[in-house]
């Protein structure tokens, strides 16, 4: 077990999340509204918007006049989401508003790959060579590695240790054929099959294999396991995680419908404070931001503590008393 971290940094995917799986419609102007309430939380980074075709994701045919439309706060990085050449494109008129950078994705499953994008791994690494390329061309850094599927997979079952860093070191390999710079590995729970025990033998290997990049989690909350999964994370050291205000989203690859989203944010912002590590973010802000993403999605949303609220108030009253 490695040193618990002094703080940590939370990327909220809430926003795309969200909006790429409701089923909608959601107006442009609700979907702005929640971005510009976590900007005032102490969040410092937001994925607002994926640049997909509206065809496959109609809930992000408006990705531009949101970008366009919410007021950027200092020190809040805001970032998209693209899968090919044309999203590049559309997320690079938005210089000013969106910090632009490139990431290397593979999937530990060859059947999450096979049946999402009809590539078998050989077809992966090649379709990263180009979309590195593509970056390239742009001017864009490609500095991360993001692994999809680590924990298992809903088409092939349990996906082992040595699978998934065998999986990591092909992206690995590829950074360094292409003299990438990779400063960042994140470990995807693409369908919620991660357990505290699994996260501990993955993590331990990959911080052993790959000191040098910061290690990152993406935990679905699928079967109530993403809170007691970051506990592990933080037990190992680990300091980035991503996370989802309310516990919005959901994989809409995974076949899985009503599957929970990402953990919830303001579950992760508590588990941390209550474990003496900082994350910048004002808890009863973010809770606030939650009950208007429920209230944005007209149903109830995964978050207990939507519900069941922080701990501040109970404390006051006690110390009061």
């Amino acid at each position: 077990m490695s040193d618990l971290p002094k703080a940590v940094d939370i990327a909220e995917e809430g926003p795309r999340e969200a909006f790429q799986i409701e089923p909608g419609p959601i107006p442009t102007a609700r979907k702005i509204a929640l971005i510009d309430a976590l900007s005032a939380t102490g969040l410092k980074r937001i994925q607002v918007a994926s640049f997909v075709n509206p065809k496959m994701v109609p809930g992000w045919a408006d990705a531009e006049d949101v970008v366009a439309g919410f007021t950027p706060r200092e020190g809040v990085e805001y970032v998209g989401l693209w899968f090919n050449p044309a999203g590049l494109q559309r997320a690079l008129a938005f210089p000013d508003r969106l910090s632009i950078f490139g990431s290397i994705t593979f999937a530990a499953s060859d059947a999450f790959s096979r049946r999402n994008l009809n590539r078998d791994r050989a077809g992966q690494i090649e379709a990263m060579r180009k979309h590195v390329v593509a970056h390239r061309v742009a001017g864009v850094p490609v500095t991360r590695v993001s692994l999809q599927a680590a924990f298992g997979c809903n088409f092939s079952g349990d996906v082992s240790t040595a699978q998934a860093l065998a999986a990591l070191d092909d992206a690995m390999a590829l950074a360094a054929e292409l003299e990438l710079k990779i400063e960042k590995i994140s470990l995807a729970d693409s369908m919620g099959w991660a357990t505290p025990p699994r996260v501990e033998r993955l993590v331990g290997e990959v911080l052993a294999r790959y000191p040098e990049p910061r290690l990152s989690l993406h935990l679905h909350d699928t079967r109530g396991m993403a809170v007691a999964c970051a506990h592990a994370g933080l037990r190992m050291g680990v300091s980035a995680f991503d996370a989802a205000v309310g516990g919005l989203g959901g994989c809409p690859f995974a076949a899985h419908p009503g599957a929970a989203g990402n953990i919830a944010t303001e579950e992760l912002v508590f588990l941390c404070e209550e474990m003496g590590i900082s994350t910048g973010v004002d808890l009863e802000a973010l809770l606030e931001a939650a009950a208007l993403a429920q209230d944005i999605v007209g149903h109830l949303l995964p978050s207990a503590m939507i519900r069941g609220g922080s701990l501040t108030p109970y404390r006051m009253q006690a110390q009061a008393a």
